[in-house]
């Protein structure tokens, strides 16, 4: 038998007025059911960013709700051995420990009521405590599927004292539920909520401020909501609007996918002639239209079109104001005047999408009508209403998508780190222990011959070259990248810079017969405007990557031709060739054709990203063209002609 008690928790007992009773100088504050959302997911995608292994005690008052959220307690279980979720049992939730502890409470249980949510760690804590307030039902939207307008009191703070009072509450309801999680109880009461341990001012009082401006943002938005509920109260074709783009935002933080519906269903709920939507950039004088409602197939559609914003005096008065406005609101010329014909709109309204009183695009209603119908509140109150959930959602977006670049660019920067040491680590030791070879020989040699001397020198001198070429191509493309280039360009022969570049590719040593080289340049082609150094490393490396991939027995051409005002350079050759799928990756940092420890052909996996870097520089292009392995390939570029 165990040796704790098994009576069940005082089932009257409110969470929210057991806190409020032990700690009076707190003040619940109302809250609405989306603004708890935010809150709620805010606080677990904290949890789910950090490093930490926090205590997370969730609440919820039917298992239905919970069900909602599982997908992210499963996450959040694989974060900490100390995640506890409370609900309401409707079917299948049980007292088991999965990925966290379930730990279901009766039906008249308080806790049905109540909304709660604790995350304490070794450096944060916040916690939720609210409790649903049921008000008349004349005071709220007769919309059963959009309970956004629930409304909840209680407490929400980072406070640590709070925080642990709190949990202290919410664990030994969970005991009285779950006596035999005990032992986990008492290691959790142990491990966060007996030491304080000192926070940082600026850590926790920062982002105090900065969650207080976000609800308060989101309860002002909430009220607007509620405005614009209560006009399509007992109108069915709104109400499968909202759930609509609601649905659309829930499945997707694809902007275009969100816009797309969006724009479908305002249009059809407003009763418009045409619906445009789109995002807007500061100081963007045209958009291209992508998203488009039309109501009758005889309008002409712009989807695709250039939609003029610097000239239209509706869209200007939007930028200015951050309100919403129609034809009427604004004077319009002749010339104006004309375009309305000629496009046969009759009024326009464009209502703005805003976040946090940025422009991020706007919903535009035409009326074709020849006696068109005065803009209702209503429907500017619904269709902002949707503005501001599309801005959150784009912004959003807009989020995901700069953290999976970041991801991205961190991906490839640890790939690269990689691929520095791998290569380094061979290109710098193989000839390092050649050359220490070759010195310990001669040191230690007195009486060998004059012959093996010389090939013990000349040996040592060749990796001593290759290491200094590969320190030179690190400082080079470090150089490019960093833009701390200065270029000097001036008209040049490009006959002279490909015959400097071949003199100082005879001078290399290759130990093997070079393929013949053809130039076949025309005699009448114009100077260049280059820095001819950079134009000779090009063509020098090019051909130095020719070589290296050919035998005696293939062929090297280089040619050129006008190109409007470029010339277009090609340095050709009948060796091993590309596979086309590669083609691309040729000019990236590291990149060698036979691994990262290329051993036949030599190198570093640099020289061709410098030549794009400089090709780059200059104002021109490069690219690689390939049938094939052992088909041979062609490297072009072009530079710009005087």
């Amino acid at each position: 038998m165990s040796d704790f008690p098994q009576e069940r928790p005082c089932q009257s007992r409110s969470v929210l007025s057991e806190l409020l009773r032990q700690m009076p100088q707190l003040r619940s504050h109302l809250y609405f059911k989306s603004s708890l959302t935010a809150l709620s997911h805010a606080m677990e995608d904290r949890v789910l960013a950090g490093t930490d292994r926090p205590l997370l005690i969730a609440s919820f008052q039917q298992e239905k709700f919970y069900r909602q959220e599982a997908h992210r307690y499963r996450r959040l279980g694989e974060i900490s051995d100390q995640v506890y979720v409370l609900a309401a049992p409707d079917t299948e939730f049980s007292d088991r420990a999965q990925e966290y502890e379930l730990v279901p409470f009766e039906q008249t249980d308080a806790l049905t009521s109540e909304w709660h949510l604790i995350a304490i760690g070794a450096q944060s804590s916040a916690c939720l405590i609210c409790r649903e307030k049921f008000v008349p039902p004349s005071d709220i939207p007769v919309l059963p599927e959009i309970d956004a307008s629930r409304r909840f009191e209680g407490i929400w703070t980072f406070d640590r004292q709070v925080t642990i009072a709190a949990a202290h509450i919410l664990l030994d309801r969970i005991k009285g539920y779950r006596p035999d999680l005990a032992a986990k109880i008492a290691q959790a009461k142990q491990e966060y909520l007996v030491a304080v341990p000192t926070i940082p001012h600026d850590h926790s009082a920062s982002a105090d401020a900065f969650v207080q401006r976000l609800v308060t943002y989101l309860q002002a938005r909430q009220y607007k909501l509620l405005k614009a509920y209560r006009s399509i109260e007992e109108k069915e074709e709104r109400e499968r609007l909202v759930n609509t783009i609601t649905g659309a935002i829930r499945r997707s933080l694809n902007s275009a996918d969100i816009l797309q519906v969006a724009g479908q269903e305002i249009g059809k709920a407003t009763g418009v002639s045409r619906c445009l939507i789109y995002q807007y950039r500061k100081d963007e004088r045209a958009v291209t239209i992508a998203h488009e409602y039309v109501a009758n197939p005889r309008i002409a559609s712009l989807v695709g079109k250039s939609w003029n914003l610097a000239d239209n005096p509706i869209f200007k008065a939007v930028v200015a104001t951050h309100e919403s406005t129609s034809l009427a609101e604004v004077s319009i010329t002749k010339t104006w005047q004309r375009t309305l014909t000629k496009l046969g709109i009759t009024d326009w309204s464009i209502v703005p999408v805003l976040h946090q009183d940025r422009l991020l695009g706007a919903i535009e209603l035409h009326q074709h009508n020849p006696s068109p119908l005065p803009w209702s509140d209503d429907t500017i109150n619904l269709v902002e209403a949707i503005a501001t959930q599309i801005g959150s959602t784009l912004i959003q977006a807009e989020s995901y998508t700069n953290l999976e670049y970041l991801n991205q660019q961190l991906e490839a920067l640890d790939r690269t780190r990689a691929n520095l040491v791998a290569i380094t680590g061979h290109e710098l030791r193989t000839p390092l222990s050649t050359i220490q070879v070759c010195l310990e020989s001669l040191a230690t040699e007195p009486d060998m011959s004059p012959e093996l001397r010389q090939v013990m020198l000349n040996t040592a001198l060749g990796d001593a070259e290759r290491m200094r070429k590969l320190v030179q191509d690190f400082l080079t493309l470090s150089q490019l990248e960093s833009g701390r280039i200065q270029w000097h360009p001036e008209p040049l022969s490009l006959e002279e810079c490909i015959d400097l570049a071949l003199s100082g590719l005879n001078t290399r040593r290759y130990n093997r017969d070079l393929p013949k080289i053809v130039v076949n340049i025309p005699a009448d082609l114009p100077f260049v405007r280059a820095d001819g150094e950079w134009l000779v490393e090009v063509l020098t490396k090019l051909l130095d990557n020719a070589c290296k991939f050919t035998t005696g027995k293939d062929r090297i051409g280089i040619e050129a031709a006008r190109l409007d005002s470029m010339l277009e350079v090609t340095i050709a050759d009948t060796g091993r060739g590309i596979a086309p799928e590669l083609l691309q990756m040729v000019f990236e940092r590291f990149y060698q054709a036979e691994g990262s420890l290329r051993r036949t052909a030599g190198g570093t996996g640099l020289g061709l990203a410098i030549c794009r870097q400089i090709v780059n520089g200059w104002g021109g292009e490069i690219w690689a063209e390939s049938a094939g392995k052992d088909c041979g390939s062609r490297f072009h570029f072009t530079v710009p002609s005087i």
